[in-house]
């Protein structure tokens, strides 16, 4: 058997917001639509499942990210996600310059949870938390410098 990633979905409270966010960071808009009807309502199982979304795409072509902004059933707003809990746990994206990311995601009200680390002079790194509570890492590989 063949598999291979698809893509990453996300629901997020603002979906303009989060598109934003990740395009300022490299990502490009592959396109929107709103869906609804029996086919979401089978292959998501939420009844009346009504939705804007959006397709990302990375700049290397490989990776996807699918931005959900739910208009039915309403969106259930929880707390941020904390690195140590069960379940979708973050995003991450190489960069190549993680001090620049930074500064994106600063003109979009989203900073680090506690600051950039530094693993065995391999990378630098850093959580931030980003539109809707996400959380992506940034990683900025070292021993190409």
């Amino acid at each position: 058997m063949h598999i291979k990633l698809e893509n990453v979905g996300i629901a997020v409270r603002d979906l303009d917001a989060t598109i934003a966010f990740f395009t300022d960071l490299g990502l490009t808009l592959l396109g929107r639509d709103t869906v609804q009807g029996a086919w979401t309502d089978t292959a998501v199982g939420l009844d009346g499942n009504h939705a804007h979304i959006a397709m990302l795409q990375t700049p290397d072509g490989i990776g996807h990210l699918e931005l959900f902004e739910y208009i039915h059933p309403d969106a259930i707003e929880t707390e941020p996600t904390r690195p140590n809990e069960i379940g979708m746990h973050r995003v991450a994206f190489s960069v190549d310059d993680i001090d620049a990311a930074l500064e994106v995601a600063a003109r979009h009200g989203c900073y680090p949870l506690r600051g950039v680390a530094t693993y065995e002079d391999v990378y630098k790194l850093a959580y931030v938390r980003g539109p809707s509570g996400i959380i992506v890492m940034l990683a900025e590989e070292l021993q190409n410098r």
